[in-house]
Parts: structure tokens; C-alpha cells; sequence
């Protein structure tokens, strides 16, 4: 009990502490500024906590099936660190800012060609954005991109060569998919495997479709200004993570899915020598 407290209050402490990450550094928009933030950073702790702390699970998924949430948080973590020093880096530059600013210039050379997804970001800006408005949101873009894609990386890693979740102990489908019902009409497999494939391709099409879907809504209202560093680190944050978390969470439900498969195979060979 008291570790499992312990547990749910340092994690979240840490998703507080992200949420505050870019109200620390940068400069605030408005006079309330500071207050939503910091409304925000607290109700995010206490989801976090109320969540892990609690013994039946509600909407958060693999919560004991780490590293899938542990690599999520990590991964949105280091967009928004990253993304922060970039930005404070036309405010208060440093030696620190410096380095990262260069790094993700580096970054953007490789990742911004044409038709790619940080090329059509850059697209939805509006035609009177300035140069420097417009580099910014390229490097952001960019390395917001390349650390979704590492993230994705490395729960790959984690499923082909560590063998998630078996290393785990037994994988518990309803606290880790208390989404998911497994009584609700069809076979099991085919439900996850087409959830999966769904997820993953919905996954890979998002950092296209929301530049697309952005530059058609500009004509029935007004975009979201990316002038504001801190709304600028949050929209691209949310651009490159949500895809992100969307294809792990196919390739999860792809590996349980061929899990159950192995099981079925194994208990029917198992019964076959048993009547021979």
C-alpha cells in the first residue's frame, strides 16, 4: 500500500513538473497565464495520482505493463525540454540554449524536405508569418518529430528483442485495456488485431492530415497562433506525440493479439498429444 502511494505521488509529481517545464523558462502570454498553468499542472497531478494509486484501473492503459507509459512520458518529456531551450534561446540565450537551438537545426536540415510531414507544418503558417517565426517552427517541428519517431524506436526494441510483456509476468487484460471488453461479441484476436491496424495506420496518416485538415479550417476560422512559444511547444508537442502514442498503442494490441494466438496453439497441441 504504501509503496503503491509512493509510486502514484512521484509519478504525479513528474507530469505536474511537464506541464510547468515551459511556464518556468518562457515568458507568460496573459495575466492568467500562470494561474491556468499552474490549475493544470495540479489537476494533472491528481489524475496521475488518483490513478496509479487506486487498485482498479479506469482509463489509462499498460499501466502495469511498463515500459509502454514509461517511454510515453519520456518521449513527451524530452519534446517539451527540448522544445523549451529551443524557445528560451531567442529570450535568454545561454550556451546550453545554444547547443540545443544548433542541434535542432541540424535536426530540421535532415528531417524538412518536400512532402514531408514538418513541410506541410511549416505550410499552414500564415504568408505574413516572418523568417524567424517560420524557422522556429521547423526546428520545433522537427525535433518534436524525430523524438516521437525514437520513442517509437525504442517500444519496437522493447516488443522484437526484449520480448514485451512477457518479461513482465502475466499480461492482466483488464487492468492494462480497461478499455477494451473482451466480452463484447466477436472473437478476441481479430478485435485486437484490428484495433492495432487501425491505430497504426491512423497513427502514420495524423502528422499529414493535421497540417491538411488546419490549412482548410483557416478559412472558417481563425488558426491557432504559433507566435506564443508556449502555445507553439504544446501544438507541437500534441502534433508528433499523439501519433506517436497511437501507433505504440497498435503495436501493443498487434503483439497481445499474437500472444493469445501462441496460447491457443500451445493448449490445442498440448490436448492433442494428451487424447493421442
Amino acid at each position: 500500500m504504501i509503496a503503491r502511494t509512493t509510486g502514484a505521488a512521484i509519478r504525479g509529481i513528474m507530469v505536474a513538473l511537464m506541464v510547468l517545464t515551459p511556464a518556468l523558462y518562457l515568458p507568460v502570454s496573459s495575466t492568467n497565464g500562470t494561474e491556468i498553468v499552474v490549475f493544470l499542472a495540479i489537476l494533472a497531478f491528481f489524475l496521475t495520482f488518483a490513478e496509479y494509486n487506486s487498485a482498479f484501473p479506469s482509463f489509462i492503459e499498460f499501466r502495469d505493463a511498463p515500459p509502454v507509459n514509461r517511454l510515453r512520458f519520456v518521449g513527451l518529456m524530452s519534446m517539451i525540454t527540448f522544445l523549451t531551450l529551443i524557445c528560451k534561446d531567442a529570450y535568454a540565450p545561454s550556451d546550453l540554449t545554444g547547443l540545443f537551438y544548433a542541434l535542432g537545426l541540424g535536426i530540421a536540415n535532415v528531417v524538412d524536405f518536400p512532402y514531408s510531414p514538418v513541410r506541410l507544418v511549416v505550410l499552414v503558417l500564415p504568408a505574413d508569418a516572418n523568417a524567424p517565426l517560420i524557422e522556429l517552427v521547423r526546428i520545433s517541428a522537427s525535433v518534436a518529430y524525430v523524438a516521437a519517431l525514437v520513442t517509437i524506436a525504442s517500444f519496437a526494441y522493447a516488443v522484437k528483442m526484449r520480448g514485451w510483456p512477457t518479461g513482465n509476468g502475466a499480461f492482466n487484460v483488464w487492468t492494462n485495456l480497461p478499455l477494451f471488453d473482451p466480452t463484447k461479441g466477436g472473437d478476441v484476436v481479430t478485435r485486437l488485431q484490428r484495433d492495432g491496424r487501425l491505430n497504426i495506420s491512423i497513427g502514420v496518416l495524423l502528422p499529414f492530415l493535421i497540417p491538411a485538415l488546419i490549412k482548410l479550417l483557416t478559412d472558417y476560422a481563425n488558426p491557432i497562433s504559433l507566435s506564443n512559444p508556449q502555445t507553439m511547444i504544446w501544438t507541437m508537442s500534441a502534433w508528433a506525440f499523439l501519433p506517436a502514442s497511437m501507433i505504440m498503442r497498435g503495436m501493443a494490441t498487434l503483439r497481445i493479439a499474437n500472444l493469445i494466438v501462441e496460447k491457443r496453439r500451445a493448449y490445442s497441441t498440448t490436448e492433442s498429444t494428451q487424447t493421442a
